[in-house]
């Protein structure tokens, strides 16, 4: 049986293109070694590899440590940043529903 590869839309692809890329860059620029890099995030060289050439299909906990470890910054914050971005969220997450329902009426958007 042929293994089936998941579709991922071309602003995906090419952010995690990009987000490898500047791992590469980063891992270079701090003259790190694939085994190196892969050591200190407990991750195969392969996985390592994988990230840098932009392969969406890597666990996102995994790339996530391997930018943080060269130094790449996520979302464009510092940790106090995200760590308030992340009590704001909580704050309103707590206040919405915890499901959805899908309304039965038809929806009217004739103008």
């Amino acid at each position: 049986m042929a293994k089936r590869t998941r579709p991922y839309s071309r602003y995906s692809r090419d952010a995690a293109v990009l987000l490898g890329q500047l791992i590469r860059l980063a891992r270079i620029d701090r003259k790190l070694t694939h085994e190196q890099l892969a050591e200190r995030a407990h991750v195969s060289r392969g996985l390592v590899h994988r990230i840098e050439n932009g392969d969406p299909g890597c666990a996102i906990g995994a790339v996530f440590e391997v930018a943080a470890i060269v130094g790449v910054r996520l979302f464009d914050a510092g940790q106090s940043t995200l760590a308030t971005g992340i009590a704001a969220n909580t704050a309103t997450l707590a206040l919405l529903p915890q499901a959805i329902r899908t309304s039965t009426k038809p929806v009217n958007d004739d103008f």
